[in-house]
């Protein structure tokens, strides 16, 4: 009996120091409306925005359907971060973290969204990239074969922080 209350209370105990840490979780740096949270996103729109450039700058880019994919992707995530962006920017301003529920939830579908299409968008133009013009040697282009390399790099460098933002955003709203 004595064993069992003992366990209870330890249960009970490790429960609100759990609770005592998720309170504050909410002040992790690259959460809505933070500096950081700030640099992640003006990361990804700088990284998504050279790889656009980089690619459409190509004048043959558009034969390649992967390379049609990671325009779209890096499109989307242009978007997406500048937006969030300025949600960030506002909430510095304003000096208020923003953590609604509701927000966060926005914020966390939206970063996994973009997170996997960028993901997919890179890894296929990688792949392309290699077989095409590094396997069969089919890269006569010299300037051209190099922006699309640049641009499958800058892809990926996209992904790194819209990853680490995605993550942030899951834990700020299990932590909520």
């Amino acid at each position: 009996m004595h064993l069992q209350a003992t366990k209870v209370v330890s249960s009970v105990l490790f429960c609100l120091e759990l609770l005592d840490l998720n309170r504050k979780m909410k002040d992790f740096p690259g959460t809505p409306g933070t500096f950081l949270g700030f640099v992640l996103r003006m990361s990804q729109f700088i990284f998504a925005a050279g790889s656009i450039a980089s690619m459409a700058t190509t004048p043959t880019f558009f034969n390649f359907t992967a390379f049609c994919y990671l325009i779209a992707s890096m499109g989307l995530q242009v978007i997406w971060s500048f937006v969030l962006a300025l949600l960030d920017a506002y909430a510095l301003l304003r000096k208020k973290v923003l953590h609604n529920p509701v927000l966060v939830s926005l914020f966390v579908v939206g970063d996994w969204v973009t997170a996997t299409l960028s993901l997919a968008a890179a890894s296929s133009s990688a792949g392309i990239t290699v077989l095409y013009f590094h396997d069969l040697g089919h890269c006569h282009f010299g300037e051209e074969c190099q922006k699309y390399e640049i641009s499958v790099a800058l892809a990926f460098l996209s992904w790194i922080p819209i990853s680490i933002s995605s993550l942030i955003m899951l834990w700020l709203l299990a932590a909520g």
